[in-house]
């Protein structure tokens, strides 16, 4: 069993080292996820994208046999922009990644100045952490993209929230005469401003508290989560499988917080219509009646989240506690993905017991309205015997 080698600012075999000694080249990832619909028919998709060579992708590492993905995404490039950051100029290049459980991330991938140091690698994601340019731009590509996909979509409808999140990638880590640093040389008074937007020095166990998901497989590499945003160490040129997984994360966690909030909304208006539709005491006999709707309704509600949240869970499974799945578990956690789903249990439990109580309410009043046509029907024989005679 592989497990990850942790690296801590604490550790005295861990040199120092300062911002100024360190030289960086690297690049950023600003994804912005939404929710396009229930479901997305990713077959349909790759047939309508076709002409811009749409690729299903999954992770490619040897452990990520631990990882088990039924119904992979689909990557897809829908080309370039020009964006000003900082008062540059930058080409930004902008991909999509379709989930099939009604998702879809728009990812903007932004280089940093070559060879900068580390505090200029610092203010860089500052800049990018505070434009409002690419989510504007990307916002629009969504709707442009919604538009073609809709004939692939079930239910169309693009939600308000949205998940936004950033990836700081470093492909080459060297000192000021060009010789590579190690990536475990980056010790938390570097990532903190990085990473937790926040230059002031924060004391060790601060740094501790708010830094504690550092991975490595080799000495070569390195990954530090955060909420917000992540850093990854890696010589790839392109995405690597540790992105992959903090996306689907954060795909799952966007599904998550969408039902939640529906669900949130959807109690106060299911105690509103009860109290209009309960009838008073002389029109209890037609309760059944004014109930069914809603009851359907409810019914119809459960069913759908409940399906939906399952598929969500079940678009990736961890099958061992290897590398990538320790990331993916790690993720999760941070992003509260067990606390969301509880709520929506908890919530889902209210629902399943109003439809219970009302249930049982209209099955009363059936009864009672068939006691009531019994006794009238006994009348009614006992007075057309008294009037033959």
């Amino acid at each position: 069993m592989i497990r990850d080698q942790s690296v801590s600012s604490a550790s005295p075999s861990v040199p120092v080292i300062a911002a100024d000694a360190v030289r960086v080249d690297g690049d950023a990832i600003v994804y912005r996820l939404y929710d396009v619909g229930y479901e997305i028919s990713l077959d349909r998709v790759l047939e309508l994208l076709a002409t811009q060579a749409p690729e299903r992708v999954r992770p490619v590492r040897g452990e990520a046999q631990a990882l088990q993905i039924p119904n992979p995404p689909i990557t897809v490039i829908l080309g370039a922009e020009e964006v000003v950051l900082g008062g540059d100029r930058l080409t930004i290049e902008v991909s999509a990644r379709i989930f099939d459980f009604g998702v879809v991330s728009l990812r903007a991938h932004v280089p940093a100045p070559l060879n900068t140091s580390w505090n200029g690698f610092v203010d860089f994601g500052e800049r990018l952490d505070s434009a409002q340019a690419i989510p504007a731009m990307l916002d629009e590509h969504l709707r442009s993209l919604a538009d073609r996909l809709s004939p692939c979509i079930e239910r169309p409808a693009i939600a308000r929230q949205t998940e936004d999140y950033i990836v700081y990638r470093v492909a080459r880590l060297t000192d000021q005469q060009g010789v590579a640093i190690l990536p475990s040389m980056l010790h938390d008074t570097l990532l903190t401003p990085l990473l937790l937007n926040d230059r002031r020095p924060l004391s060790i166990d601060a740094m501790r508290e708010l830094l504690p998901h550092r991975f490595s497989y080799t000495s070569q590499d390195l990954a530090v989560l955060t909420w917000d945003n992540a850093l990854i160490v890696d010589d790839s040129l392109v995405d690597t499988d540790v992105q992959f997984i903090l996306e689907f994360a954060n795909a799952q966690l966007l599904e998550l917080r969408l039902y939640d909030a529906t669900l949130d909304a959807e109690l106060p208006r299911m105690y509103d219509r009860i109290e209009a539709m309960r009838p008073g005491a002389r029109r209890r006999v037609l309760v059944s009646r004014r109930y069914a709707p809603l009851l359907a309704e409810l019914q119809r509600t459960v069913a759908d989240s409940t399906e939906l949240v399952e598929r969500v869970e079940n678009a990736l499974k961890v099958t061992d506690d290897v590398y990538l799945a320790r990331i993916y578990g790690a993720a999760l956690e941070l992003f509260r993905g067990r606390t969301w789903r509880a709520g929506i249990d908890r919530k889902l439990a209210i629902i399943r017991e109003t439809y219970a109580m009302l249930n049982d309410e209209q099955q009363s009043a059936r009864s009672e309205a068939l006691e009531i046509a019994i006794v009238l029907l006994i009348v009614v024989e006992i007075l057309l015997a008294l009037f033959r005679h």
